[in-house]
């Protein structure tokens, strides 16, 4: 990583910060006394070899006494006879499947041949579970989350909808968002060759509550969805549907859409739906926001 870092032109603050810090934990007494150990470890357990011997169900597995392979002198000798392309019946094993049960009863046999390599292998394990830097771990799943995410909407590009990079406000609570959209909405009407509907929205000088109404399959949900993603994916460092925003920096994003009523509590809609935006109103501040879709709706008498 470290290598490709340093060929890279970099000009962000962050990943420069980065491959700085990525240069101090490579250059540390802890990093290279474990990079020669993992160079002996994985020699030494290259240079393990064992026999199978396999009849009927059963099988026994022993030490590598310098049997000699005829594989090639068998394919060099029926070269002659060969026929074209003929069936392969070899094995093949799925790399990420993991080990059955045979194979694993198998290393363990192989492991008693060879105790002390085996009982190395434990030993780095355990002592060196928690060598990776924090910070280097978190880039690791964060980095390829983000790549996921351009390669994500590089095909909503396509399709000639707009994305940016927002204004993120810590004290104003003016906001706005021009030409935004639900972005899972979007993903699937892209694929169905649909229309996709933008919205803009903004909030300026008090306003601080954006009230929407009108009739069902008006796009209210969507929108509602459309607000809280916006700010979440902007919490994120991500770029945001729309094409041009600048959107508050929330300490807390607290929902509330409609759901079934569970018949575990005994409550009706109306009292599920009031316990609930309880608990919400209970853990907001005035720094937070809080998206609420269809309350108190559709109840009868």
């Amino acid at each position: 990583m470290l290598h490709d870092l340093d060929l890279a032109d970099l000009k962000s603050r962050g990943l420069l910060a980065f491959r700085e810090c990525l240069t101090n934990y490579v250059a540390s007494d802890c990093f290279t006394s474990l990079t020669v150990e993992t160079r002996k470890l994985k020699a030494d357990l290259a240079a393990v070899k064992y026999c199978l011997i396999i009849k009927g169900n059963r099988i026994n597995v022993r030490k590598y006494e310098s049997e000699i392979d005829y594989s090639a002198d068998v394919e060099k000798t029926f070269e002659r006879f060969k026929q074209g392309a003929v069936k392969d019946y070899r094995a093949k094993f799925p790399i990420e499947s993991g080990m059955s049960h045979v194979e694993a009863r198998i290393l363990d046999l192989v492991a008693k041949l060879h105790p002390e390599i085996f009982l190395n292998l434990d030993n780095y394990c355990a002592n060196n579970r928690n060598c990776l830097d924090e910070t280097i771990s978190a880039f690791d799943r964060e980095i390829q989350f983000y790549i996921a995410y351009l390669e994500h909407i590089a095909k909503i590009k396509q399709a000639g909808l707009k994305f940016c990079y927002p204004q993120i406000a810590v004290t104003s609570k003016k906001i706005h968002n021009y030409e935004g959209f639900d972005l899972a909405l979007a993903y699937k009407l892209i694929s169905e060759e649909s229309p996709v509907v933008c919205n803009d929205f903004f909030l300026k000088d008090k306003e601080r509550i954006i009230v929407v109404s009108g009739p069902n399959q008006g796009g209210k949900t969507t929108f509602a969805r459309t607000f809280g993603q916006l700010h979440y994916i902007a919490g994120l460092g991500c770029p945001v549907p729309g094409s041009r925003a600048q959107l508050f920096m929330f300490d807390k994003l607290l929902t509330h859409f409609e759901k079934e009523e569970s018949i575990n509590n005994l409550r009706g809609k109306l009292q599920d739906d009031l316990i609930r935006i309880y608990d919400i109103l209970n853990q907001a501040t005035s720094n937070s926001i809080i998206v609420m879709n269809e309350i108190f709706f559709d109840y009868h008498h």
